[in-house]
């Protein structure tokens, strides 16, 4: 891991692959090589540099005492942007990371050539809301679950019905989520703002984008991925099947199939 000094903040990145740089912006509170058992691979199969890092709050990048807001995880990648001279950049970003893309290419357009957002929305309806007030009254309260229990948690939320049913496959998954469990290391990212709605904002992006959404997801449901899709106004959307929020690592090769199809065209 390498890292940059930017917005006051060390940010750790690491680079793979060679050809045209894409930069993948990982959700909330898990580490940027999570990409690297099925993106970064498949990215440098189709000819293209993977950059991956660890937003704020992930080790080994700082982790300031406090609440994050979107605007300073929004300016921690346009920083890591400008110092690695990416600009315009090809961005892949899921969940909170893609809601990070999509503020940098509202807030700074110059930035991003094109981008690639798995399950965005650019709202909360009032059941996303009641999840992220939860949230942030678990952490507020000191509570620390067992990990067997987040696990548990992490699999109904994050998993479809498909995986859940499939009992070679959900033994795995409940095993690699008490064994990564994070706690509350990156409690500050809670804060940063992913229920206002920005679908107003939103239509002021210039750079293509494609919307990528999983059928059973239900952090960010295909009908609020559609609104980012519909508020964009060069921006199509695909919806993958039999899967969850994590559908990037449930259905890797279709996932990775419609990203460098994107990027190809752009």
């Amino acid at each position: 891991m390498q890292q940059v000094f930017t917005n006051g903040i060390r940010i750790s990145y690491s680079r793979s692959g060679g050809g045209k740089p894409v930069l993948l912006v990982m959700g909330s509170s898990s580490p940027g090589r999570v990409w690297t058992t099925h993106q970064t691979p498949a990215l440098a199969r189709a000819g293209y540099e993977s950059v991956t890092f660890d937003n704020r709050g992930v080790p080994p990048s700082d982790a300031p005492p406090g609440k994050y807001t979107l605007d300073d995880m929004v300016a921690d990648t346009k920083g890591l942007i400008d110092a690695l001279d990416l600009a315009p950049c090809r961005i892949v970003g899921t969940s909170l990371g893609s809601m990070i893309a999509q503020e940098l290419a509202i807030q700074s357009p110059g930035s991003v050539r094109c981008a690639v957002l798995l399950g965005t929305r650019g709202r909360a309806d009032e059941f996303r809301r009641a999840e992220v007030t939860a949230q942030r009254a678990l952490i507020e309260s000191g509570v620390r679950m067992p990990p067997a229990y987040e696990a548990f948690v992490s699999v109904l939320q994050m998993l479809s019905p498909a995986t859940r049913n499939d009992e070679e496959k959900v033994e795995r998954w409940l095993d690699l989520f008490e064994l990564s469990a994070p706690g509350h290391t990156a409690a500050g990212q809670a804060w940063a703002d992913i229920v206002s709605d920005r679908r107003e904002e939103l239509r002021k992006v210039s750079a293509p984008c494609r919307v990528i959404s999983f059928t059973d997801d239900v952090i960010t449901p295909p009908a609020l991925c559609a609104e980012v899709a519909d508020a964009i106004p060069d921006c199509d959307l695909v919806e993958i099947p039999s899967c969850g929020h994590l559908g990037y690592l449930e259905r890797p090769q279709e996932v990775n199939a419609s990203i460098i199809e994107f990027l190809d065209k752009h």
